[in-house]
Parts: structure tokens; C-alpha cells; sequence
């Protein structure tokens, strides 16, 4: 199926007003932050929009174009930064990055799919240029950008499930670990609170920059 950001938006406005892509996608990205990816269904979002699931279908074509333009709003929050120096540039565009992966916790699993809206090409460019700045072309490019997506994306997936655990499973699982795995629990592999993942990211950022 062609890609929704492939698809020119019907020019329907007419049969109902209120709607375009871009109110269904603010509302969507509202549900999904409160419910999750499973709790996101067409009919549910038209509840929160006010409007019957066939009017949806006016402006998108499946649940999957929606999740489409949810990640994409997600990556609109990420700064563009100005230019300065290429691993600056690129520590500052990834930092942000997680940050709205954090923000938004459904969005990080997302990813693998097709990302081919306007907010994500144009920070994916603007990564890819500050690298092709510190030297990086062709197959090293790809390579490199491959690397730090994979990176921000594993960080924020992991941080952000952590996070959501309970309190009890997570302690449950520390007892695990130290019952018989003393070189992770030497790493300090699943710390306690006092465990800085912001710490752990940036330096992390450093050695893939380097």
C-alpha cells in the first residue's frame, strides 16, 4: 500500500469542516500518549474528534497511515539546530531526538516503519549534512547515520519501558541479577534510581562520535 505521505490529501474539507490530516493527527498522538499503540483504534479516535469512523476515512486510509503521521508530528518537536560545528550539530539533533522518544513512549517501537514524512527527512538531512561536514560520504554515511539512529532509538525503547515498570518488577529483577550474575551486577547493569540515563546516553553519544 502506497505510503500516506505519498498521497496528496483528499479535498473533501467540505463534507466535514473540522477535519484534516492535521487535526486527526494532534488527536491521535492525544490518545496514543494516554493509551498506547493498542489503545489507538479508528473508532476511538473519531469518538475524540467528534465525528463518525467513516469520516475519518475521508482524510486517511488506514490505522497505519495514522500512526504514520503521528511519528512524524513526534519528530517535529525535535529542534533543527543552527549550524556550529559537525558533532555538536550532531550531538544536539540526536539529544533531542531521545528527548521526544522519552516524551512520547509509543513512538520509539514505531520507527521501522516507513519514514518518509516531512519532519523526519528534513532532520534525517540535516544529521546527514553535519555528518558529510565532519567527512563521512557514501558507505561510512549510511553507516554512520544507521549507527546513531539505532542508538537514540535502542536508548529511548529501553529507558522508556524501564521506566514504566513497576517498582515491584523492578526490584524483582535487580534480585534476579544479583543472585547470579556478578559482572552485571558489578556494571551496575539494572541500577536504582540513582542510575543517570542521561549520563549513560551522552557518554554512550560520545564514543560512537568519536
Amino acid at each position: 500500500m502506497t505510503s500516506v505521505w505519498l498521497r496528496p490529501e483528499p479535498d473533501r474539507r467540505r463534507r466535514q469542516p473540522q477535519l484534516s490530516r492535521e487535526s486527526i493527527t494532534v488527536a491521535a498522538v492525544e490518545l496514543l500518549d494516554a493509551e498506547g499503540v493498542d489503545g489507538l483504534t479508528m473508532r476511538r479516535l473519531a469518538v475524540a474528534l467528534g465525528v463518525t469512523s467513516t469520516a475519518l476515512y475521508w482524510h486517511v486510509e488506514t490505522r497505519d497511515d495514522v500512526l504514520d503521521l503521528a511519528v512524524d508530528h513526534v519528530f517535529g518537536a525535535v529542534p533543527i539546530p543552527e549550524k556550529t560545528e559537525w558533532r555538536a550539530d550532531a550531538r544536539t539533533l540526536v539529544r533531542g531526538w531521545r528527548r521526544a522518544m522519552l516524551d512520547h513512549p509509543w513512538a520509539a517501537a514505531l520507527i521501522g516503519r516507513p519514514m518518509l514524512g516531512p519532519n523526519v527527512l528534513a532532520r534525517t538531512e540535516f544529521l546527514q549534512e553535519a555528518l558529510s561536514r565532519g567527512g563521512l560520504k557514501d558507505r561510512e554515511l549510511t553507516v554512520a547515520t544507521r549507527l546513531l539512529a539505532n542508538y537514540v532509538i535502542g536508548a529511548a525503547l529501553t529507558e522508556a519501558t524501564w521506566r514504566a515498570s513497576s517498582a515491584a518488577d523492578r526490584e524483582a529483577a535487580r534480585r534476579h541479577v544479583t543472585a547470579a550474575y556478578p559482572t552485571l551486577v558489578a556494571s551496575r547493569h539494572l541500577a536504582g534510581p540513582e542510575r543517570d540515563d542521561d549520563e549513560i546516553f551522552e557518554r554512550g553519544l560520545d564514543v560512537i562520535l568519536r
